[in-house]
C-alpha cells in the first residue's frame, strides 16, 4: 500500500491543484455521462479538455486512457448481469487490438483541423441519429454463416472501428453497432456490451499506440490517470441516476450534451479556421 501511495504521489506531484480538480470534474462528468447514458467518455472529454486549451491530439490521448476504466468497470457489470457475450467480445476484442494501433500514427500524421473535423462529423451524425430516432436496420434475413466466416466479421468490425474511434477519443458504439446489426443481425442489447467490451482491447492498444508515437507526454498520462479514476466513480452515480430519472429527461439529457460537444467543436473548428 505504501509503496503504490507513493508511486501516485510521485505521479501526481508535479501537477497543480487547480489542475487537478479540472480533470477529475471532467472524470466525474464524463463517467456519470458513461454510466447514465453508454456512451464514450470522449464525446464530454474531448470538448471539455480543447475548452480548457489543451491540443486535441492531448484530449484524445486522455479521453483513450479514461476508456479503459470505464470500459473495464461497465464490462464487469455487464458480465455480472450476463449480457455479454465472450466469446464474440473476443474475436471484437482483437480487431479491436490491431485496428487502434494504428491511431497513434493517424494522429501524428493528421492535423489537428482535419482531426477536429471527423471528431465533429461523427458528433453530428450521433446527434441526427439519437435525436430523430434513426436506428441501424437489422438485417431482414440475416444471413447463415459458418462459425468462421461469423469470426472474420467481428474481427474485422473491431479492426474498422479500432482505427477511426480510437484514432478520435470516442467510444466504438456509433461505428460497431451498425455493422454487427446489419452483417449479423445482433439487436442494440447484444450490441452495447460487445462494443463496450471491444473498447478495453481497443484502449489499451490505442494507449500504446500513442506512447510510442509520441503523443503520449507525461503531462498528458497525469491528465488521463486523474480523468479516469474520477471517472470509476461517475460509473456507479450514472449507474444510480438512471434508475432514477423519467425515459423524457434521461433523452433530453442526452440531447443536451450532444449538443454541447457540437457546439465546442463547432466553435473550435471555426476558429481554427479563421486563424
Amino acid at each position: 500500500m505504501d509503496f503504490t501511495s507513493e508511486i501516485l504521489q510521485n505521479l501526481f506531484s508535479s501537477m497543480s491543484v487547480l489542475d487537478l480538480a479540472k480533470f477529475i470534474i471532467v472524470g466525474l462528468i464524463a463517467g456519470i455521462a458513461a454510466g447514465s447514458f453508454g456512451i464514450g467518455g470522449g464525446i464530454i472529454i474531448v470538448p471539455s479538455m480543447i475548452f480548457l486549451g489543451l491540443p486535441i491530439t492531448h484530449a484524445i490521448g486522455m479521453s483513450i486512457m479514461q476508456m479503459i476504466f470505464s470500459s473495464l468497470f461497465g464490462s464487469f457489470i455487464n458480465y455480472k448481469k450476463r449480457n455479454l457475450d465472450i466469446k464474440d467480445g473476443v474475436f471484437i476484442g482483437i480487431g479491436g487490438l490491431i485496428g487502434a494501433s494504428f491511431s497513434g500514427i493517424l494522429l501524428s500524421v493528421l492535423s489537428d483541423i482535419v482531426i477536429s473535423v471527423l471528431f465533429l462529423c461523427l458528433n453530428l451524425i450521433a446527434f441526427y441519429r439519437f435525436a430523430f430516432k434513426i436506428k441501424p436496420q437489422l438485417s431482414p434475413t440475416p444471413p447463415t454463416l459458418t462459425p468462421f466466416r461469423k469470426n472474420m466479421i467481428l474481427v474485422c468490425a473491431g479492426m474498422i472501428t479500432g482505427v477511426f474511434a480510437i484514432s478520435l477519443g470516442i467510444g466504438g458504439g456509433l461505428l460497431i453497432a451498425p455493422i454487427l446489426a446489419y452483417y449479423l443481425g445482433y439487436d442494440s442489447k447484444k450490441v452495447v456490451p460487445l462494443s463496450l467490451f471491444f473498447v478495453i482491447f481497443s484502449s489499451i492498444s490505442g494507449t500504446f499506440s500513442l506512447y510510442h508515437t509520441g503523443v503520449l507526454s507525461y503531462e498528458v498520462i497525469q491528465g488521463g490517470l486523474s480523468i479516469g479514476l474520477a471517472s470509476l466513480v461517475g460509473v456507479a452515480v450514472g449507474i444510480y441516476i438512471v434508475s432514477k430519472i423519467s425515459s423524457m429527461l434521461h433523452r433530453n439529457a442526452l440531447i443536451c450534451i450532444y449538443i454541447y460537444a457540437i457546439c465546442v467543436m463547432s466553435y473550435k473548428v471555426g476558429e481554427k479556421i479563421l486563424a
